[in-house]
């Protein structure tokens, strides 16, 4: 049996931009990505902290150390410039392995990943 675990996190990161133009994700800077071990076109959940929106999509990586979170396509009705938001990935597991994984956690504000 399988089962679904927390893999990724990037928590409580600002938007900076937001547009609906674009054909669709979240635009994530590389270094955020590479912190929690995301890659692009991976799939996303992204809460927002604001409004109580939830949503997936998929990644795009971003400038490397330009702190961009971006909310693009039908995405960008979900958010406004400024809202937070947590960015989570989850990981299929074998239920018996499920105990051994550990996240890894980013938190932005302090620029510091934890793993839990």
């Amino acid at each position: 049996m399988y089962i679904e675990v927390l893999k990724s996190k990037i928590h409580r990161v600002k938007v900076t931009e937001a547009d609906l133009n674009y054909i669709g994700s979240i635009t994530i800077d590389q270094d955020y990505m590479d912190a929690v071990n995301l890659i692009p076109n991976e799939k996303v959940q992204v809460l927002n902290i604001q409004n109580g929106e939830r949503f997936e999509t998929y990644t795009i990586k971003g400038e490397r150390g330009s702190g961009i979170i971006g909310l693009n396509g039908p995405a960008a009705h979900k958010g406004s410039i400024g809202d937070i938001l947590v960015i989570v990935s989850y990981a299929m597991v074998e239920v018996e392995k499920a105990p051994q994984i550990e996240p890894k956690i980013l938190l932005p504000e302090n620029g510091k990943s934890t793993i839990n």
